[in-house]
């Protein structure tokens, strides 16, 4: 019962979050009620969905081709934001960083859904002014803290980003959350791997679900309309982070 539980929450993790960013709203809450304590939970989820970075980057190959040059030199932000993430959930109280999601997400989500002009280049294009490159490396880097934390949502914040700094279409930001998520997520899972209680009998039903699910997702974003998805995206940020505030706050 538990393994075809986890394997559906695994593909609709895989799709939403290849498309949305919002893989851990299927995948985490579905470890939960197949009886893992919150923080092995955490930890698990982490090392299953690197499957669904290596579906999500390989169906986002045709977007990902012209963003090479950038994504290799912010490879080495994303994979130390991970450790350092991982390093925060295993050395402090939870409560920190959870507090601040719901309002993370919700400002995430309403800048997917405001209206921007033509995408003027494509991301790290290096025409672009030295102050805006370094602070769009910040802003990753961050997200990529919280994501190797506990990286529920992760996704809305990095494609809010690219799409808002980077100035890309849908699908060419997808493809980039894609990449830099899928590295920060696969740092965090060797570190929880090594160090934490990772539940492989877990791992394995989830993380196949999320390589099926996580493959179909760009292939969606490629070629839906962008607008439709965008605001699909961002109601669907929202409705997490609401639901998140109240869990929080409540």
């Amino acid at each position: 019962m538990n393994w075809a539980l986890l394997f559906a929450a695994g593909v609709l993790g895989g799709l939403t979050g290849s498309i949305a960013g919002l893989a851990s709203v299927a995948t985490y809450p579905a470890l939960l009620v197949a009886g893992l304590p919150p923080v092995t939970a955490n930890v698990t989820n982490t090392v299953a969905l690197v499957f669904n970075g290596v579906g999500s980057v390989l169906g986002s190959r045709p977007e990902l081709r012209g963003q090479v040059a950038w994504l290799l030199r912010i490879t080495p932000v994303a994979a130390l934001a991970g450790a350092l993430g991982a390093v925060l959930l295993l050395s402090t109280p939870p409560e920190g960083f959870e507090r601040l999601v719901p309002v993370l997400l919700g400002l995430a989500s309403l800048a997917i859904l405001m209206p921007h002009g033509t995408p003027e280049m494509a991301i790290g294009d290096h025409r672009r002014p030295t102050s805006r490159v370094a602070l769009e490396g910040a802003a990753i880097f961050l997200i990529c803290v919280y994501g190797g934390y506990f990286g529920a949502a992760a996704g809305v914040l990095m494609l809010a980003l690219l799409l808002r700094v980077g100035h890309a279409t849908l699908a060419h930001a997808n493809a980039g959350k894609n990449y830099i998520n899928g590295v920060a997520n696969l740092v965090a899972a060797v570190v929880f791997a090594v160090t934490a209680p990772v539940q492989l009998w877990a791992v394995l039903p989830l993380g196949l679900g999320c390589l099926i699910g996580s493959r179909l997702g760009p292939v969606v974003v490629r070629h839906a309309p962008a607008g439709p998805m965008r605001v699909l995206i961002g109601a669907a940020g929202l409705a997490v982070a609401v639901k998140l505030a109240f869990d929080t706050y409540g």
